[in-house]
């Protein structure tokens, strides 16, 4: 029998065997620990250096030229300040090409999100061939851009194609042709936006439509209620990402038109690209590319401060 003046002898011995498990093992956990972090950066390292010879360096070299009258055939580059910067906004181009990606952004903040809402919507509610309009909507989207653009422009030819039944001519015409131009690339984005939302769509707890439903609330009214507050989060996010691949587009524009007629579709981009390699005025390019950078900073900035203020969730 164990008395208790006994119990207490051993585990006074005990006590300090256990008071020195954590010391020898500590070191141990913090090696496993530090190695795990080590190999983490070893995998990441490749990643992070590509990132920097293809973004960083590029990026910095295109901000130091801004600031200079680079041609971008001389090995010279002469530092002439802010005078890029200050040419910028008296030049007609840059202000016409910023007045387009302004209307251009607002095209695709309208009428892509909303045919993209409305697809999605209207495919979470049937179950059968949901997968078939899914993917005859994002084929668009996969196919390359230049071959969509080929295509769209010999659809709208004026002399074989819609052009000639509806006796227009809408790339050639400066009152048709950025629309035309949007029309081209809406047909070839809005699909993206339909299975992104329908993804979104397919996380609402159903719980909620059998709610609203139970309270009396229609589709529509479910919709509004539920639907949109539910998928916030991504519908914020997606109107981000329209505005910035608003102010990168190029390449529809490019092909359909190169900025014509009369510079009339013409972007930032195709201005800066115009400059470039035509002008030969890549310093003055770079300082219309800053902009756009600075633009679309501005509205991740916006975006980042909006969601932390509201408390979205990604």
């Amino acid at each position: 029998m164990t008395t208790p003046a006994a119990t207490t002898a051993r585990q006074a011995e005990e006590a300090p065997d256990r008071a020195t498990t954590p010391a020898r093992h500590g070191p141990r956990r913090l090696d496993r620990l530090r190695d795990r972090r080590v190999s983490g950066w070893l995998f990441l390292l490749p990643l992070v250096a590509l990132n920097v010879f293809v973004v960083l360096v590029p990026s910095a070299f295109s901000v130091w030229y801004s600031f200079t009258d680079w041609t971008g055939i001389s090995s010279k580059a002469h530092f002439i300040g802010l005078a890029n910067y200050r040419n910028l906004f008296h030049d007609p181009e840059f202000v016409q090409g910023l007045v387009h990606n302004i209307l251009w952004t607002l095209f695709f903040l309208v009428v892509p999100m909303a045919m993209g809402l409305f697809g999605a919507y209207a495919l979470s509610r049937i179950r059968r061939f949901r997968l078939l309009f899914r993917t005859l909507y994002f084929i668009p989207y996969i196919v390359a851009s230049v071959v969509n653009a080929s295509i769209w422009r010999s659809i709208l030819d004026p002399q074989h194609g819609v052009g000639n039944l509806l006796g227009i001519n809408p790339l050639g015409d400066p009152q048709l042709a950025l629309w035309s131009v949007e029309f081209v690339n809406n047909w070839a984005w809005w699909g993206f936006l339909v299975v992104v939302f329908l993804a979104a769509m397919q996380g609402v707890d159903p719980s909620l439509y059998e709610a609203a439903t139970m309270d009396g609330a229609g589709a529509t009214r479910q919709f509004f209620a539920v639907t949109l507050p539910a998928i916030r989060p991504t519908f914020a996010f997606l109107g981000l990402m329209t505005i910035i691949w608003s102010f990168l587009a190029f390449d529809y524009v490019y092909v359909l038109t190169q900025g014509g007629p009369a510079g009339s579709t013409d972007l930032l981009s195709t201005v800066a690209y115009r400059n470039a390699f035509s002008n030969l005025q890549a310093g003055y390019a770079s300082a219309t590319g800053i902009v756009m950078a600075l633009i679309s900073g501005v509205v991740v900035t916006a975006y980042l401060v909006i969601r932390k203020t509201r408390k979205w969730e990604t």
